[in-house]
């Protein structure tokens, strides 16, 4: 079974302008975990998840610094926590999406996809046929095909 086999082919797609509550709600109405974020050119630029809204309401951990004659040393990655600190404060799906999209092509195997899932914790793949979204697979696709008694490793 490969990815054409079980993706979702009607895909539900969002703008990097829409507001963090409209996407939230967006993504209730449907009863989907994420959405591809497509610019005017219809062109993929990002994910936006619920794990990036719920990023929202985390409690953000601040470097640990020390002075030194007046001078300060960070002994954390400053990058890492003004990058957080963006995220928390983000007002639309452009701040918040997840720009390092990893798609899958529509031959790409289900236990491929699912390895995938599991080693980088990622759960919602677009499905690519060259620049175009023709499908996305999640982890409810997944499950719905064991449930269905598919040998995914084939």
């Amino acid at each position: 079974m490969q990815a054409k086999d079980i993706m979702t082919k009607k895909v539900l797609t969002v703008p990097p302008e829409m507001s963090i509550p409209e996407v939230a709600s967006f993504l209730l109405k449907h009863r989907i975990s994420g959405a591809p974020v497509i610019n005017k050119e219809g062109k993929l630029i990002g994910i936006v998840t619920e794990d990036d809204l719920i990023f929202q309401d985390k409690k953000i951990h601040f470097p640990t610094v020390i002075n030194i004659l007046g001078g300060l040393i960070y002994l954390e990655n400053f990058k890492h926590f003004d990058d957080e600190l963006k995220k928390v404060m983000a007002q639309s799906v452009l701040e918040i999406m997840t720009k390092e999209v990893v798609t899958v092509r529509e031959d790409t195997s289900i236990s491929e996809i699912a390895t995938l899932m599991t080693e980088k914790q990622i759960h919602l793949f677009p499905v690519m046929n060259q620049d175009i979204i023709v499908g996305i697979v999640g982890k409810a696709d997944i499950v719905k095909a064991i449930a269905e008694g598919v040998n995914n490793k084939k």
